[in-house]
């Protein structure tokens, strides 16, 4: 783990608290997305510099397309967001659906 999701790491932790439980080096299909939010099917990639090199992008416009014919969504982050946790994690809380509210187990009513 590089040291830009080792930072992502740390904040996308923090959603464990919200009920979101998060995987990082997460296998989909023949790909391992750097964070996977299961229960959504959201894969979170943090794309760092070498995602500025030639051809990069049609690569990882395959990988996400790869994802999508597994069901999953990408959330594509650019390294630079790692810097500021709240950033990170508020764009992460933007891409999930919204979860029906919790009960109390024996309903109101």
């Amino acid at each position: 783990m590089s040291a830009l999701e080792q930072r992502a790491w740390n904040a996308l932790r923090l959603l464990r608290d919200e009920g979101v439980h998060v995987r990082r080096q997460h296998p989909i299909g023949k790909y391992v997305a750097d964070f996977a939010i299961l229960r959504e099917r959201l894969a979170i990639e943090i794309d760092g510099p070498v995602h500025d090199f030639p051809g990069r992008r049609d690569a990882d416009a395959e990988r996400d397309k790869a994802f999508a014919e597994f069901g999953w969504r990408t959330l594509r982050m650019p390294a630079e967001v790692t810097a500021d946790s709240y950033a990170l994690l508020s764009a992460v809380r933007a891409a999930l659906s919204p979860l029906p509210a919790r009960g109390g187990g024996r309903g109101v009513g």
